[in-house]
């Protein structure tokens, strides 16, 4: 099977950084790149426990684009294991099963948990797992399996950047008869955000600020609604279609980044700006919890001082090494940063549960319907197409990008 695959060396990296500032596609179109497209081999079951997984629809993450134009902190390599098929968003079907799985049948159409913890690697669960944190586990490198966060990471999994990957039974979600498979693709995203809102829930009447218009804003804006929390929600976006679809899921105020958006943002707050000697405006008062959803220098900056003082900043946009951020907001307003990842166990309607039931359930009850965020649909083969798409999104209109694997010719 041919499947795009992950394989750093310092000689590829070196290249890539460096000629990558000048064309950006070189980062996939160029042999000496540190993604690689051609023939592999299926990955087989390490175990009876796993299940063999073909791929319906497979998504493009802002994670996977972060990879692949190496921006990503050292500090996540010891977490990997190369070469790794990416790909952690999936929906499909179950195409083999260990032996030691009676719960679910061939073909049965299925999701995937992607995150690789304790239970996966027959390990005893560590204090994470035990508590339900497993996006947090502290055996990512042990085990039974290799190194990896997620399915998407390790080389023993595969991802869903091919037409197969292995799971292990923990993992594995049926997808109900009322969810369709573009929501199916879709749930994995939409549990970041989910799990974001549940653990940093808005108050009754809060002034809720999203940062960030891509799939993980939209779907945090998605998720607060779906929830029936009673709170006012302002986003901000870049562009006319990302906000005209966050109308759609339910933003009460839509700002958009333009020269005058400071005093916007402000006013829908019911802040004020202030001017100081030097450098941008200072903003005095704010959202009661923004949650940021860009992980860059300029969202992140807008993240610390829209928000009041005492509030809370949730981090869910993958912020790695800034410079020049002012923190003094941080201290002067004793504001709580609190990071994100992935999903885990939440609480939900007096239940704990995992985060990825929560989504399948609001979807199945007809609270979101997430399907028109995905704009464009390649086959796998044409990924380069559906790189260069992502990297146009104004130009294209872009939101959400997958690869179907059931699709031959390119599609939009």
């Amino acid at each position: 099977m041919n499947a795009l695959q992950f394989n750093f060396t310092i000689p590829k990296y070196v290249f890539t950084k460096t000629v990558g500032r000048f064309f950006p596609s070189i980062h996939w179109n160029s042999r000496f790149s540190c993604l690689n497209w051609g023939e592999t081999e299926e990955p087989t079951l390490p175990n009876d426990d796993w299940a063999k997984i073909k791929v319906k629809y497979g998504g493009i993450c802002g994670s996977d684009m972060n990879l692949l134009f190496l921006h990503d902190s050292p500090s996540t390599s010891p977490y990997v294991s190369f070469p790794f098929t990416i790909g952690h968003e999936a929906v499909g079907q179950i195409a083999e099963l260990g032996k030691n799985i009676s719960h679910f049948s061939k073909g049965q159409r299925v999701v995937v948990n992607p995150v690789l913890s304790c239970e996966s690697r027959d390990l005893d669960p560590c204090p994470a797992c035990e508590r339900g944190d497993e996006s947090l586990c502290e055996q990512k490198t042990k085990g039974s399996i290799e190194s990896g966060l997620l399915i998407g990471a390790c080389k023993d999994t595969g991802g869903s950047w091919s037409p197969y990957f292995v799971a292990h039974k923990s993992q594995i979600l049926p997808l109900p008869d009322e969810v369709d498979d573009l929501n199916g693709v879709l749930v994995e995203p939409f549990s970041c955000a989910l799990h974001a809102v549940l653990r940093n829930p808005p108050k009754e009447r809060d002034h809720v600020l999203v940062i960030g218009a891509g799939v993980i804003g939209l779907s945090v804006v998605a998720a607060i609604k779906a929830l029936d929390y009673s709170c006012k929600v302002i986003i901000l976006v870049k562009h006319t279609f990302q906000g005209e679809m966050a109308k759609a899921f339910g933003a009460d105020e839509v700002i958009y980044l333009n020269g005058s958006y400071v005093e916007k943002t402000a006013s829908a707050l019911g802040a004020e700006t202030l001017k100081p000697v030097i450098g941008p405006e200072i903003v005095q008062g704010g959202a009661n919890i923004v949650y940021e959803c860009v992980g860059k220098k300029k969202s992140v900056t807008d993240a610390l001082r829209f928000t009041e003082s005492g509030g809370k900043v949730v981090l869910l946009g993958l912020a790695s090494i800034m410079k020049q951020v002012d923190w003094t907001t941080v201290w002067l307003n004793e504001l709580t940063i609190k990071g994100c990842f992935a999903y885990s166990t939440n609480e939900f309607e007096g239940q704990r549960m995992n985060t990825l039931q929560i989504a399948i359930e609001l979807m199945k009850r007809g609270k979101v319907d997430l399907s028109p965020l995905i704009t464009h649909q390649y086959p796998l083969h044409d990924y380069k197409v559906a790189f260069n798409t992502i990297t146009k999104r104004k130009r294209e209109n872009a939101l959400k990008v997958v690869f179907n694997h059931d699709q031959t010719t390119v599609g939009g």
